[in-house]
């Protein structure tokens, strides 16, 4: 499911405690970590057990779970209890948001191996998900908040979009379009130590954009709480609210990047980016069609063009 959701812009500037510098700590880690001096042994072997493997056990009944680990249901039901839920749909709940925030290409890649389709199944079922990722964000898509957060981009003095691993191509993607419309914007690329340094040059005037999902890459989520240090503006692009990247930038979308694939599906993210970029080229467009305008200008030659008195065909010179 898919969602755009913002935050009372009153939150920038709060300090973050050490506590909340702890991204990897899910809800049901907290609460595991918490009661774990409460609870024996074998109690505590049994949440690590679900905690370590959530693609084996966040889509399991009470029972199910009970059988996976040869259990009386019983004691499923009182070590959640033990935990500090009341019901066992609350532990649910926090364990799907566990599975998809602690998601690994790895887990991803050897649930479908376990899932013995041919090749051609794979591939089919790859579409599929693409498909319904778009299809939930067209249902769910905001426009009055894609409006919002172009207005924020037109706004800001420069734009850092910060993406990392699968996630580069993505922020490569909206920096180089709002580049093209204008906009001061640079996706950084390099060492961990040069990313670190662009985001000290940015001010309460700018603005951070954050694209990462699951677990959420630690570059990207640094970036965030050292911006958001600054009192930069931040904004966020993931796949579920519960995750570093929504917990900490001051607005966010979210969007399914569910795939049978070990890298997931982007498509949807692509589409979302597509948005915000036509609503911000849409804002100015005399603006827009300008800069559009003179970049065509002083960049035609690197566009092909076939030499003079030649076809263009490789093997136009060969004979029959």
């Amino acid at each position: 499911m898919s969602s755009l959701t913002s935050k009372a812009n009153g939150t920038q500037s709060q300090a973050l405690s050490s506590e909340d510098r702890k991204p990897w700590t899910t809800t049901l880690e907290a609460r595991f970590a918490e009661a774990e001096p409460n609870l024996s042994g074998s109690r505590q072997h049994l949440i690590r057990e679900i905690l370590d493997h959530p693609e084996e056990t966040y889509f399991l009944s009470s029972r199910a779970l009970a059988k996976r680990y040869d259990l009386d249901p019983t004691t499923i039901v009182r070590t959640i209890q033990a935990l500090g839920y009341k019901r066992y749909s609350e532990f649910a709940a926090d364990l799907r948001s566990h599975f998809v925030t602690r998601i690994t290409p790895y887990a991803v890649m050897r649930s479908a191996v376990r899932e013995k389709r041919s090749v051609a199944d794979h591939v089919e079922h790859t579409l599929e998900m693409d498909m319904q990722n778009l299809n939930s964000l067209r249902a769910q898509l905001d426009v009055a908040q894609v409006l919002d957060i172009a207005k924020r981009i037109d706004r800001a003095r420069r734009i850092v979009v910060v993406g990392i691993d699968f996630a580069a191509p993505l922020a490569n993607l909206l920096a180089y379009g709002l580049v093209s419309i204008g906009c001061d914007a640079e996706a950084p690329v390099g060492s961990t130590g040069n990313l670190h340094q662009k985001i000290l040059l940015l001010g309460p005037s700018d603005l951070l954009v954050a694209i990462s999902f699951g677990r959420c890459l630690q570059d990207t989520v640094d970036s965030v709480i050292r911006a958001r240090d600054n009192h930069v503006p931040t904004f966020g692009l993931t796949d579920n609210d519960k995750n570093p990247i929504a917990r900490f930038c001051d607005s966010y979308w979210v969007m399914s990047i569910a795939s049978p694939s070990f890298h997931g599906s982007y498509v949807a993210v692509v589409s979302a980016i597509n948005g915000m970029l036509v609503a911000c080229s849409q804002l100015h467009p005399q603006r827009s069609l300008a800069v559009l305008r003179r970049k065509e200008q002083e960049f035609r030659s690197r566009w092909y063009t076939p030499a003079s008195g030649k076809s263009g065909n490789r093997n136009s010179g060969m004979k029959e």
